[in-house]
This record gives structure tokens, sequence and C-alpha cells, in this order.
């Protein structure tokens, strides 16, 4: 993919937090055009890279002059978030074109729900219904009003399509209500952390919403967990064994292996790694599959997911 050479224009504090960085190429030229839900890339001096959610208030013009993204800083991460917030106006950095994981179902009504800073793809889609003439809810959640990105913006934007929810006062979220404000027509938008998408999407199919009016895009990077152990994965087309130590995934080992894998995301919400489970039973740590599906344990997602038994043989 393309890269883009950037300059950071402008860092704005939001919260103690967020951060908003305004970027622009470096030598003046336009930014691909890209629509609502989308992220870009960036390439971290670790070698590393994270994405971020690509924000508008405005609609999306056709040759932006600038990109615009809220970054949270993590200090229990990985250093991403950090090294973000190290940046200054005038810095340089480096990202991919748009990609979108996460876009509008267009024609169709819409419930937007965001947790913290899950709020970063609700804003361009917001703004596109809003300017399509769509009808649309829009919640976002918080711990508190202090800690909301956006919060006056967004009030003044979108009025009383907005609902803020705060969990320390009287108008925190209730979830079985935004889910049965869909109705029978609107489709579902979920961002934010893995325990709200997690409860969504059970509550929504419980509610009988079809899962393709379902979406979502999970903010939490993979985290290593209390008592992970190494486990073994066999390669069924060539009987090759991996060890995958704790805090390293699957998709990590096969690659440093020489083993070409397809992927995306890396969080367990696209479910491009998705693979066939021959003999083993996984530990599910993605979003993506149902219950149904993680009692058969016959697929799973191994960018993020690990396994319960010694030993998993992938159809790979």
């Amino acid at each position: 993919m393309t890269k883009i050479n950037a300059i950071v224009r402008e860092v704005t504090a939001l919260t103690d937090r967020i951060s908003e960085f305004q970027f622009a190429a470096a030598d003046g030229s336009a930014m691909p055009q890209w629509e609502a839900g989308a992220h870009v890339v960036f390439d971290l001096p670790d070698g590393d890279t994270r994405a971020y959610s690509l924000i508008s208030f405005d609609p999306i013009p056709e040759a932006p002059e600038s990109y615009r993204i809220a970054v949270q800083r993590e200090p229990e991460g990985k250093g991403g978030s950090t090294h973000m917030h190290g940046l200054k106006p005038g810095a340089e950095i480096t990202c991919a074109g748009p990609k979108n994981d996460f876009p509008l179902t267009q024609g169709a009504p819409a419930v937007l729900l965001a947790g913290g800073i899950g709020i970063t793809p609700m804003i361009s889609m917001a703004t596109t219904l809003k300017a399509a003439g769509q009808a649309f809810d829009f919640h976002y959640s918080g711990r508190s009003a202090p800690l909301m990105a956006y919060r006056d913006t967004l009030r003044e934007t979108f009025g009383d399509a907005l609902h803020l929810h705060c969990d320390d006062d009287d108008s925190a979220l209730n979830l079985d209500a935004v889910i049965a404000s869909a109705g029978a027509v609107a489709h579902l938008y979920v961002c934010g952390p893995k325990g709200l998408i997690e409860a969504v999407k059970a509550k929504a199919e419980a509610a009988g919403i079809a899962p393709d009016r379902i979406h979502f895009e999970l903010f939490d990077a993979p985290q290593e967990q209390a008592g992970d152990s190494a486990f073994e994965v066999e390669l069924a087309s060539s009987g090759e064994v991996f060890t995958i130590p704790p805090g390293q995934s699957i998709i990590d080992v096969l690659e440093a292996g020489g083993v070409d894998v397809m992927y995306d995301c890396q969080r367990g919400d696209c479910g491009i790694c998705q693979c066939d489970v021959i003999s083993g039973t996984p530990d599910h740590r993605d979003v993506v599959l149902s219950e149904a599906e993680r009692a058969a344990g016959n697929v799973m997602q191994i960018c993020v997911s690990r396994a319960k038994s010694p030993r998993l043989v992938l159809d790979i």
C-alpha cells in the first residue's frame, strides 16, 4: 500500500488523556479521499503500527487538505499512544492510505453507539448521515463527562440526535433501550471496548436483530492475560509445529516462521484471519464469533485467540 509522508500541523488537548492531531501531506498535496468509518495506520519507530479512525464534523471533501484523529494515551499499553502523544507540530510521520473496515450501510436508518474513545469513527458517520438527511440516533457513553472528548462540539453539531451517557450520574447508558430503539429496520453501529461490544452483540441477537444489521469495531488492543501459558500450533498442511509463548499471537509466531497468513485488524473484530480448527480447544478472545460458534470450537480468530488445550491443529 502507498505510504503517505505526513507532517503534524496541530495538536489540541481534548481531555487529560485524549489529544487531537491534525496532519497533512509533507509535500503539500491533497490527501486521499475517505469515507465515514475509515482509519489510517501509522508507522511507529519500533517497526510496529497503530490504527486511528479519521474524524470530520463537516462533509468529507473529495481532496482533503488534512486528516484529523484523536488518540487516548494508554500508559498500560505497548507504547503506541505514548509515541503519538509525544508528537508536536512540525513532526514528521508516515501512514498508509485510508482503509475502511467499518462502513455505513447507505440509505438505512442508524443507531450509533460509542464507548469512550470509540467516539472517533462515529463522528464522521453521524456527519455523513446528517448531510444525507438520514434518520439516526447517536449515543455516546463514558465514565464521566470530563473524560469524554468533543462533548460540547457534538451537542452543537448533532443536537437532539445526540444522547450523552455518563456512568457516574442518572444518564448512564441503558443498553436494552438503545437496542430496542433500532426497531425492525435500523442498523446498529458500535465502537468501543470489548466488553461493550460483547454485551451489545448478545443483547441484539437476543432481541432478534439480524447479524447483518449489527456492525462493530473494537478499540481495545489485545492484552496478555494473567495465567496465559505457552501452547503448540500444528499446521495440518505441513505438519510443522510452532510454540506460541505468552505475549505473542499465533500470527506473530507463524509469520516469524515464514508462514504466509491472511489478517488485518489484529484486534479480533474483522474476521479475516479466521481459520478452521481440526483438533484442540480454542480460547476465544475475539468479538466476531457467536456464542454457538464459540461453543462448537470449529473455527477461531488467530490474531487474538489462544488455546485451552496443549496443542491446536489448524487448517493452515
